[in-house]
C-alpha cells in the first residue's frame, strides 16, 4: 500500500488504557498511527510513530501533526482520547486543578484538532472522535465533577459544532461518552462502588469504548453523534 493511500490515525493519551487499545484497533484496521502521550515509549512498528509530550502544550500538537505529515503524508482520523478527571467538591478545586484539567481536556483538544482539520480540509476529508464522559449529561451526587463537566461538556458541544461546520466538506465529528471503564486509572478497591453507578451494575471494559470508536470510523453517514457507552447511565437511574 502506498503512503498516500494508507489511512492515518492520530491518537492522544495513547500510552495505556483506552488509548493503547485504540492504537491497536487502528493498526488492525490497516491505518498507520501517530500515538502521543507524556510517557509513551518508542515503537518498533514501521507504521506506528510515537510522540512524547504534554498535550496541553501547543508545541506538542505541532510536533504530532508534523510527525504524521512527514512520515505518512496525511491525517485521516484524530481521536482526542487524552483526558484528566479530578473529582473534588467544587469549592476544593485549586488553581492547579483548574489549569491541569482545562489544559489537557480543552487546550489539548483545541490546538491539535485545529491543526488536524487544516490537513483534513487540504486532503478532502477526515474524521474527529472526542472521548467525553457520561457525567456531562447525568451529574451524580456521589461523583462531584464540575471540572469534568465544564471541560468534557464543552468538548461534547464542540463535537456538534464541528460536525455542522464541516458537514459539506467531508469531515465528520463524533463523540463517545463513556461510563466508568476498567482502566489503570481506577484502583481495584474502587471497582464495586464504580460498578454500582451504572444501571447494568458493572463497569465497562476498554474494548467497549474501542469498539464504539471503530463503529464510528466505519459509519460514513454518522456525524454530530454523541454515542453513549455507559451501561445505561444516560437513560436514567
Amino acid at each position: 500500500m502506498s503512503v498516500q493511500q494508507q489511512k492515518v490515525a492520530v491518537v492522544t493519551g495513547a500510552s495505556q488504557g483506552i488509548g493503547a487499545g485504540l492504537v491497536d484497533a487502528y493498526r488492525k484496521l490497516g491505518h498507520a498511527v501517530v500515538a502521543t502521550s507524556r510517557t509513551i515509549a518508542p515503537a518498533d512498528d514501521l507504521d506506528l510513530v510515537t510522540v512524547q509530550g504534554d498535550i496541553a502544550d501547543p508545541a506538542t500538537a505541532e510536533r504530532v501533526v508534523a510527525a504524521a505529515v512527514e512520515r505518512f503524508g496525511r491525517i485521516d482520523t484524530l481521536v482526542n482520547n487524552a483526558g484528566v478527571f479530578v473529582a473534588k467538591p467544587f469549592t476544593e478545586y485549586t488553581p492547579d486543578d483548574y489549569a491541569t484539567v482545562t489544559g489537557v481536556n480543552l487546550a489539548g483538544f483545541f490546538h491539535l484538532t485545529q491543526l488536524a482539520v487544516e490537513r483534513m480540509l487540504a486532503q478532502g476529508g477526515g474524521h474527529i472522535v472526542n472521548i467525553t464522559t457520561s457525567l456531562v449529561d447525568n451529574a451524580d451526587a456521589d461523583v462531584p465533577s464540575v471540572l469534568a463537566s465544564l471541560t468534557k461538556g464543552g468538548l461534547q458541544s464542540a463535537t456538534k459544532s464541528l460536525a455542522i461546520e464541516y458537514a459539506t466538506r467531508g469531515i465528520r465529528a463524533n463523540a463517545v461518552s463513556p461510563g466508568t471503564i476498567k482502566t489503570p486509572m481506577h484502583a481495584e478497591e474502587t471497582h464495586d462502588f464504580l460498578a454500582a453507578l451504572h444501571p447494568v451494575g458493572r463497569m465497562g471494559e476498554q474494548s467497549d469504548i474501542v469498539d464504539a470508536v471503530v463503529y464510528l470510523e466505519n459509519a460514513p453517514f454518522v456525524t454530530g453523534e454523541i454515542l453513549h457507552v455507559d451501561g445505561g447511565m444516560s437513560a436514567g437511574h
